[in-house]
């Protein structure tokens, strides 16, 4: 039987804290400032920071309920990492374990070997290694953006390796042209190659203001995350600085911004999505834009011929699921109860 405890306000940033276990007594020990970002308007639910043994190094990760039973997994989005869950996490059904990662070279997991570039195949090996750490027969999938993406991939390739699959915004890889793809790839490349350089300097990054940090990471997900919510991206994603310790830096490994994306032709979607046979919900925000509206209905399409399969849209951002989890839980709850996860 799992046990659930009460859910609590959000707490500051891990490395505030200086613990990996969230505690009330902590909170009337922090400074007054501190204490000023703390939001009312936000719930969390109780965690355990766990670290997954890789062939590279570990995944951390999130989990939330009992570990007796086989979670279902959340996979965030490019440039995030599991705080993306933190504030849907609370209203998943309580009995139900909820395991959120971060994906290599972001929050707290370990970094890709030097010499390599972070490509999306990685996250399909990913999903396959955590299969095999816990022994898992089939897996149960929530991925938002990127990971929403490659979840469809993964449950068009591995139709047999997954029984329950949750979408959020994303449905496909990209398509491009040709020349757009070798172009982008060549100039990928290039960009990877120079920060790997820089990296082996070993030269701290450019360092910040807490709020100044803040606003940048706002504006570089344009707005799509509610300024009072970065903080749940921003405290896996952050390091204070050895120079100045009033000022912080992002730690995530900066080789993904140049990640190398699936790019396989549209056909190829349209015959992934002829073989997903497992429950299958997929979300769309209506304030995010389309990156190919033509294959997202043709491809939609094909997926509403089978009965298991469910398409919602809310009102809300790219990131709806952080900043409204109320509207995206009573989607995906009801899904989760039909087919019993």
């Amino acid at each position: 039987m799992c046990s659930y405890k009460p859910i609590r306000p959000i707490l500051p940033p891990v490395f505030l804290l200086k613990t990996l276990r969230r505690s009330e007594s902590t909170l009337s020990a922090i400074d007054a400032k501190t204490k000023e970002r703390i939001s009312s308007k936000y719930i969390v639910r109780n965690h355990e920071e766990i670290q997954i043994p890789m062939p590279w190094g570990h995944l951390a990760g999130k989990w939330y309920g009992c570990k007796n039973r086989k979670p279902l997994v959340g996979l965030h989005g490019w440039q995030d990492n599991a705080g993306t869950f933190d504030t849907l996490a609370p209203y998943l059904p309580p009995d139900l374990p909820f395991l959120a990662i971060d994906i290599p070279g972001h929050g707290l997991s370990s970094w890709l070997p030097e010499g390599t570039l972070y490509h999306s195949i990685d996250l399909l090996v990913l999903i396959r290694l955590l299969m095999e750490e816990y022994k898992w027969d089939k897996i149960s999938l929530l991925g938002h953006s990127l990971s929403s993406q490659n979840a469809f991939v993964f449950a068009g390739l591995f139709p047999n390796k997954i029984d329950l699959m949750i979408g959020l915004d994303c449905l496909t890889p990209f398509t491009s042209p040709a020349a757009k793809i070798i172009h982008e790839t060549v100039e990928r490349f290039e960009r990877s190659l120079k920060i790997a350089k820089y990296l082996r300097d070993k030269s701290e990054p450019p360092v910040y203001e807490w709020d100044q940090l803040v606003q940048r990471f706002h504006e570089g997900v344009r707005n799509s995350i509610n300024l009072d919510a970065c903080k749940f991206i921003l405290e896996r994603n952050t390091k204070r600085s050895q120079r100045d310790s009033n000022k912080y830096y992002f730690s995530r490994d900066n080789r993904i911004k140049n990640w190398i994306f699936l790019s396989f032709p549209e056909s190829i979607y349209v015959e992934l999505a002829k073989r997903i046979k497992c429950p299958y919900l997929f979300i769309k925000s209506s304030q995010s834009a389309y990156w190919d509206k033509k294959l997202h209905k043709e491809v939609l399409d094909v997926l509403k011929q089978e009965p298991t399969f469910q398409y919602s849209e809310v009102d809300g951002t790219h990131h709806a699921h952080l900043n409204e989890p109320e509207k995206i839980a009573s989607i995906v709850n009801p899904f989760i109860s039909k087919w019993k996860l």
